[in-house]
């Protein structure tokens, strides 16, 4: 009898920051600061050091981060009400819910089968005259960069916004970003969101998320959105929200940056390991190519008989995950708003499953895992 295998342990994934958490929180709590301060200035910078991009604000989750990006396009002038935004069908409904909130308006279109990101080669004919904004989600954390996004993008003066919430740490394969030669997510287009979520490859322990911009009047209309839409105190300039990153969470973030690109290798590690174990023609690895470009923030598998496959590992003690199961524009509140021909969507969301992928999985527990794909019949 083997020993069960969730598919996510938050207990164990933090564990071996425990006693620097510990030390965090109590410097916080100690601190008598609990709204902004030098923990939250300290993440940012570290931030953006890593991303090599001039401008973070931190804010509450990545939701928010994407919705503030909007709106401040919208103050401004570079987005207005009823503005188009290219967004992928497969997707987290975070991105279509930020551009809704915005009072913009979502244009779906369908990813890649290979790639399970935007199929970039139909983004032009999507492009209306209202259309303003592309929306990249580097899913998964699979980057979706390459120079055909950035042509049209230029060609048609669109903004460029990315949807990093599961990117932290991937690369473009050979793109740079448009303002700079960088080839790291979040920083490659016109602004950025991230989130912190705990399950995160980067994760605080609660809500949090940031914005990440090469643009300073952007960045400086983000903070004071994000503050009530004040630049200083007891005076408003915008309509703003309250939308500010916690310091407690600034400061468990701060720590965990320092090992984020060692966990990315150990994701990357454990699906090469995967990928010389598992020999099971009833199953597609979704593999990045180059593998050095994905973090591996979730490790998908395809299958025709995804339900089964669940089962059968459940049955042997393996957690599985599947994202996601009901597309954005099956969901309720979108039904019959971002159109119902989407197939390549429909087909990953009945046959998508996400596997263990941890950092502190052992060499033993992914042999374990995919000794029970190799078994499935």
């Amino acid at each position: 009898m083997i020993s069960p295998i969730p598919f996510l342990d938050l207990h164990r994934l933090n564990s071996p920051y425990m006693d620097r958490l510990r030390d965090a929180a109590d410097r916080v709590v100690s601190s008598g600061r609990y709204i902004g301060g030098p923990e939250v200035e300290s993440f940012e910078n570290r931030l953006a050091s890593y991303q090599n991009i001039p401008y973070i604000v931190g804010v509450s989750n990545g939701l928010d981060a994407l919705r503030l990006i909007l709106e401040g396009y919208k103050i401004l002038g570079l987005l207005h009400p009823g503005d188009e935004v290219i967004v992928p069908a497969n997707t987290y409904i975070a991105s279509i819910l930020a551009i809704s909130h915005a009072g913009l308006k979502p244009v779906a279109v369908e990813p890649s089968a290979e790639t399970l990101n935007l199929d970039t080669t139909l983004i032009e004919q999507a492009i209306t005259p209202r259309t303003r904004a592309i929306m990249t989600v580097h899913l998964y954390g699979r980057t979706c960069w390459e120079q055909h996004l950035v042509d049209v993008a230029r060609r048609h003066s669109l903004l460029v916004v990315e949807d990093n919430a599961q990117g932290i740490g991937a690369l473009s394969d050979s793109t740079p970003g448009l303002h700079s030669d960088t080839l790291k997510t979040g920083s490659l287009g016109d602004a950025a969101a991230f989130s912190f979520y705990p399950t995160k490859n980067l994760g605080a322990l609660g809500d949090a998320g940031a914005v990440a911009t090469h643009d300073q009047q952007l960045a400086d209309t983000v903070r004071a959105l994000a503050n009530y839409g004040s630049d200083r105190r007891y005076h408003n300039i915008y309509m703003g929200f309250n939308c500010r990153l916690d310091p407690m969470q600034a400061a468990m973030l701060n720590l965990k940056l320092e090992t984020l690109d060692a966990d990315n290798e150990r994701r990357r590690a454990i699906v090469d390991l995967y990928a010389s174990l598992v020999d099971n023609d009833n199953i597609r690895l979704c593999i990045a190519k180059p593998a050095a470009t994905c973090n591996y923030h979730q490790f998908i598998a395809l299958t025709e008989r995804r339900d089964a496959l669940r089962a059968h590992l459940d049955s042997l003690g393996i957690g599985t995950d599947i994202h996601y199961a009901v597309p954005p524009h099956m969901q309720p509140c979108y039904r019959g708003e971002l159109g119902d021909s989407f197939p390549v969507t429909e087909y990953l969301a009945d046959r998508v499953l996400s596997l263990p992928i941890a950092p502190y999985l052992t060499d033993d527990e992914v042999a374990t895992v995919a000794s029970a794909l190799n078994s499935f019949r």
